[in-house]
């Protein structure tokens, strides 16, 4: 009898395992699918669901963000998913690993983003500044994100306004984006250009009320601080789903040398 009960928790851990893990599979195929879609037409997909809404995934570029998490969650799904259902020792030690891994680089990802932001807004300022520069204005699908960006956040460029001193838009239209000016006019000896609501130019000074010295870094890393505890329970969900399918995975190892 006690055998028959442990062998039927097996099979509902495994079957629950196939089923945890095939919805994993599911939505990776789904990512991936959008990620595609996004790099390969993004203009449409903004057309049919909006411009997208302030967050960190709008200082990276969010096709190929997409597609990694996409592919890292089939990899996981198929995994999990196959490993379970062929109840291979191998797929199922695999399983735990990735999931391991994938742990270990968030916990460390969070800490480094705790103790290092100056580091992090270094690394951004580096990464993103260059292409704000020169894809901003040339560039629709970047140049739509910002916009949407700058425009939820009431931000101005990654650091701030200066970051589109000599680049393309600045050197098109010889002015900054709508979007770091509150259209308040003022005298235009102050020489700091921003276009206007009909695209007539108005003057306004950085240090004044003009022009929005905040950059979206800033910005979102102060939204995130304020919905520390909304970020930090997500974060802890994650990682408790995590431990709970690699104990499950190992359960699962360990009951296969038993059978």
């Amino acid at each position: 009898l006690f055998s028959g009960a442990k062998m039927g928790c097996f099979t509902f851990i495994k079957v629950m395992m196939i089923l945890f893990n095939l919805a994993i599979f599911l939505s990776g195929g789904t990512l991936l699918g959008v990620g595609i879609w996004v790099k390969v037409d993004g203009e449409s997909f903004l057309h049919i669901f909006g411009t997208l809404s302030s967050s960190i995934l709008q200082v990276v570029n969010v096709s190929y963000l997409l597609i990694v998490i996409g592919a890292i969650l089939l990899v996981i799904g198929f995994l999990g998913c196959y490993g379970a259902q062929k109840e291979s020792k191998c797929l199922l030690m695999m399983f735990f690993s990735v999931v391991l891994i994938i742990f270990i680089a968030e916990v460390a990802a969070a800490v480094l983003a705790l103790v290092f932001t100056g580091l992090a807004e270094t690394f951004l300022t580096g990464l993103v500044t260059p292409l704000l520069k020169e894809k901003y204005g040339m560039n629709s699908t970047f140049t739509s994100i910002w916009n949407a960006t700058m425009t939820k956040v009431h931000c101005c460029g990654l650091n701030n306004y200066t970051d589109f001193n000599d680049s393309y838009y600045y050197n098109a239209y010889g002015s900054y984006p709508r979007q770091c000016c509150d259209m308040q006019e003022v005298p235009p000896f102050l020489g700091v250009l921003c276009p206007g609501n009909w695209g007539i130019a108005t003057s306004c000074h950085p240090h004044l009320h003009g022009c929005l010295l905040q950059g979206c870094f800033k910005q979102i890393l102060h939204e995130i601080r304020t919905n520390a505890g909304v970020a930090g329970g997500v974060a802890a969900g994650i990682g408790a789903l995590e431990i709970a399918a690699m104990a499950v995975s190992m359960y699962l190892y360990c009951r296969l040398d038993e059978k």
